[in-house]
């Protein structure tokens, strides 16, 4: 006698024409009231209901940032593969193309406006410091196909005879550290500079927040417009500032007066900072050795109460926001050349894979609450990417069970794959290509991970140098 088991579930999905709008699992973060209430708020309701009405196109866009490396029908037959039994119909290529053109970039913009934000609570670890919450400014490339209407608006580089490369997107972010949530973004042309995007998103700070940047921020305009959301900074000058000392502390640090461009009828613009110089020395467990200055500024004065060692240290926390662009770069995105060939669809794809990139944040962060004290850098994004696809190719998770849990499938993958607890605090968004711009460094860095030693010398003036070492 032969024994046959038979697993069966029940689906629960929209009817009709709806059925493949969902997104696995992650609908319940991107769920089916929000989408339609942007498409409301958007103006961007089906007139009649088509083969592909316009939520269901918003989840078909959220699936093509899951599934980056499939084309347009490939996507369609992973969110209708679990609907089984269903009358479902498989659009032609072009239908795709034109129901993306007619929903448009707004409301995707808009879903990833809703679900952008902080998510950190008071103990999340990494994501507070000194009662201020640290964000970080930073911007990447995206490259983008090299077709002429993309080209139109998104010009390649070029030199002195010929144009290279791919055309490249600018996109700028201000992620929140230590869950590496995206907090807002602003992208577009690579021919206007990161702090032009950058200003547009200061109205997100707040007066509890201190912000992390590289030189490219250190601009004194800007450095004033985070003060004026009451916002603290802390970042890193650019080599050609000479700051005269005004006041010297007795940490090693000083005080100095950053000054601009006169203008007429405002004067000179003047901030007083503080800053900290430090050599700082890396030797790896192979004997490399690298060693580099650091000059940081910063707004917050009291070396008794922000002791400059510390700052130094909590410094290396801006490099969770290249840690987000990795995991959109090199983890969704596996390097490869964003897919719209329309600058218009372009916008949509980048917002849908922000609001992807962010509702997977959110479904760790639920994980990571099971576990009190649960560091986020040990939640592992490919873990959570690979899980969310599987629910969408199943149909698994639409809706909550009952009774309700915070933790899903998705959840389950990341806590029983738990990264080690000390881990690289440096991660690099580099796509190696034979046009990259890190092809000339290839082998001058060690390829795996490996312990260091981190030490730290901060100069005091005319005193000698006060060292201290991290681990």
């Amino acid at each position: 006698m032969r024994e046959k088991s038979v697993i069966t579930r029940t689906i629960e999905v929209a009817g009709g024409v709806f059925a493949p709008g969902h997104l696995g699992e992650l609908t319940q973060i991107v769920d089916f009231a929000l989408v339609d209430a942007v498409l409301v708020e958007t103006c961007a309701v089906q007139r009649r209901i088509r083969l592909l009405p316009a939520r269901v196109v918003v989840y078909f866009v959220l699936a093509l940032a899951l599934f980056e490396d499939c084309s347009y029908r490939a996507v369609w037959d992973k969110l209708t593969a679990g609907l089984v039994g269903l009358p479902l119909v498989r659009p032609h290529t072009s239908s795709f193309s034109r129901a993306r053109r007619r929903l448009g970039a707004r409301p995707l913009r808009v879903l990833f406006e809703t679900l952008a934000g902080t998510v950190a609570d008071r103990g999340t670890p990494g994501a507070w410091w000194c009662g201020l919450r640290t964000v970080a400014f930073d911007g990447t490339s995206l490259q983008l196909p090299d077709r002429v209407p993309v080209t139109d608006r998104f010009p390649k580089r070029s030199g002195p005879e010929r144009e290279f490369g791919y055309p490249l997107l600018r996109l700028v972010t201000l992620v929140e550290t230590g869950t590496r949530a995206v907090m807002a973004a602003a992208f577009g042309p690579e021919s206007e500079g990161e702090l032009h995007y950058a200003n547009r998103l200061l109205a997100r700070l707040e007066a509890t927040m201190l912000v992390l940047a590289d030189a490219g921020f250190g601009a004194i305009g800007f450095l004033h417009g985070i003060r004026a959301t009451g916002a603290q900074f802390l970042v890193r000058s650019s080599a050609t500032r000479r700051p005269l000392v005004q006041d010297r502390l007795p940490d090693g640090s000083y005080l100095t007066r950053l000054t601009a461009q006169y203008r007429a009828g405002r004067g000179y613009d003047m901030l007083t900072v503080r800053v900290i110089e430090a050599w700082i020395t890396v030797r790896l467990a192979d004997g490399t050795i690298r060693r580099e200055q650091w000059r940081l500024l910063t707004s917050l004065t009291d070396p008794t109460r922000y002791p400059a060692e510390r700052l130094v240290t909590l410094y290396h926390e801006r490099w969770q926001a290249e840690t987000a662009y990795a995991s959109v770069k090199a983890t969704l995105l596996d390097g490869r050349v964003l897919r719209s060939g329309h600058p218009a669809d372009l916008d949509q794809e980048v917002w849908g894979i922000l609001a992807v990139y962010q509702a997977l944040i959110r479904t760790a962060l639920d994980a990571a609450a099971q576990q009190p004290g649960l560091d986020m850098d040990r939640l592992s994004f490919t873990v959570a990417l690979n899980a969310a696809r599987d629910q969408v190719v199943t149909a698994s998770g639409i809706l909550p069970a009952d009774p309700i849990r915070l933790i899903g499938a998705i959840g389950r993958a990341l806590l029983a794959n738990l990264l080690p607890p000390r881990r690289r605090q440096r991660m690099k968004a580099r796509s190696l290509k034979s046009h990259s711009k890190y092809a000339p460094n290839v082998g001058k860095h060690p390829a795996t991970t490996q312990n260091y030693t981190l030490h730290t010398e901060i100069a005091i003036m005319e005193k000698g140098l006060a060292s201290r070492s991290n681990r």
